[in-house]
């Protein structure tokens, strides 16, 4: 199969206009995927810093273990709440992990103690719910809108990380540390609301139309899946540890935590608006291989130039832009791909795999980069994840492209 090859049904797909239904479910669920992911990115630009204020010794072990401990405690829940999804309903279990979100956040925002933060941001993992947001999507948009439905929600991660490192200095120096995860605590609420408020409910298929259960070890098993897996939590590790040395290393080239904005604002708006054409490419073009290999590529070259290069903030702006283009295509297309791939009636369980996958992806991120940065110094962690990005992309290289799910 060539580079570019995908089944012969995926040639015959033409671009539909979304209905109103699909609309409206693509862009709630875009904006509970926004808020959530809002509170969870709203401590990462300002958190490394600020914890300095908490540790005598200046441990960055324990500051990458507070940005990534979510990832561990959501590693945990994925897989049960997208199973949960695929019986219980998916807006139940929306609700519950919001729930459970909020509550962590509440713990958070009453702590003075690293420890205690620590605890409360193991608590908000808990509430793991993109499994099952991402299964309500692929069930309420046809599969001919779906990667335009995922990509709403690629966007909103986008939007929100964008919002969140340009507003998080402003509102730290207001508000405090406390009244960051204050704010992430009322996020989830309103998030509550949208799902029993602007969410559709989800179409009953007549008997006929259901689909037999698939036994879980198939999506274990399925070789493109495990492709994906492995990617999404390469993506996520190169993420958080990214942070637990960007912001210091701003700081080192002269730049104050209150203008960091500067930095990432321009950064993510222009990463976003050139992933565009990128996902039009994958979605009308069919060059879905081509471009996810070609972000693959830009993920490890940008850890390679952010080691080797000079630490000056023009630098890592350059570098940092090519690092969020590469990330904002595979962050919209990859889930798209795994509920294609994935059997109809272990979507919710499919998704939770690929979530685990992304969770314990944040969590190893923040433990390797925070040792690494403890014991040896930045350059360590950007050639250790540069090397990870290499294997990642090898192991995609053979990648069969498919996007004609399973029966």
């Amino acid at each position: 199969m060539s580079t570019d090859s995908v089944s012969t049904a995926t040639s015959t797909i033409r671009v539909h206009r979304m209905s109103s239904l699909e609309v409206r479910a693509s862009v709630s669920l875009a904006a509970i995927f926004a808020l959530r992911m809002f509170g969870l990115f709203l401590i990462m630009p300002v958190f490394s810093v600020f914890a300095q204020t908490l540790s005598m010794d200046n441990d960055t072990f324990l500051v990458g273990l507070a940005i990534g401990i979510y990832g561990l405690t959501q590693s945990l829940f994925y897989i049960p709440y997208g199973w949960a999804s695929d019986r219980l309903g998916r807006k139940p279990v929306i609700i519950f992990g919001l729930i459970v979100f909020a509550v962590g956040g509440f713990v958070a925002a009453l702590s003075n103690d690293l420890y205690w933060i620590i605890a409360g941001r193991a608590i908000q993992g808990a509430g793991a719910i993109s499994s099952a947001v991402i299964a309500c999507v692929s069930d309420l948009t046809s599969e001919a809108n779906r990667m335009k439905a995922m990509a709403m929600i690629g966007g909103s991660i986008g939007i929100s990380f964008t919002a969140a490192i340009v507003l998080a200095p402003t509102l730290f120096h207001v508000l405090g540390m406390s009244g960051l995860f204050w704010i992430i605590t009322i996020l989830a609420v309103l998030a509550i609301f949208l799902v029993l408020w602007a969410v559709p409910e989800l179409p009953t298929l007549p008997i006929h139309l259901k689909v037999a259960p698939a036994p879980f070890y198939e999506v274990l098993c399925h070789l493109e899946l495990l492709r994906l897996n492995f990617g999404v939590f390469v993506l996520h590790a190169t993420q958080t540890a990214l942070f637990v040395a960007i912001p210091r290393m701003l700081v080192a080239a002269g730049l104050p935590v209150s203008l960091h904005w500067k930095v990432y604002f321009p950064v993510m708006l222009l990463s976003f608006i050139a992933m565009i054409p990128l996902i039009i490419a994958v979605e009308k073009r069919g060059k879905t291989k081509t471009v996810l290999v070609s972000s693959i590529a830009l993920i490890g070259l940008s850890q390679f130039a952010l080691a080797e290069l000079p630490s000056t903030v023009m630098v890592m702006m350059t570098v940092l832009f090519f690092y969020f283009l590469g990330f904002n295509v595979l962050e919209a297309s990859q889930p798209s791909l795994v509920s294609k791939l994935a059997p109809r009636s272990l979507k919710g369980a499919a998704i939770g795999v690929y979530n685990t996958t992304q969770a314990l992806g944040l969590f190893s991120g923040g433990i390797i980069g925070g040792f690494l940065m403890n014991h040896l110094d930045h350059t360590w962690i950007f050639l250790f994840f540069g090397a990870v990005a290499l294997l990642w992309l090898i192991i995609a290289a053979p990648m069969r492209v498919s996007l004609t799910p399973h029966s």
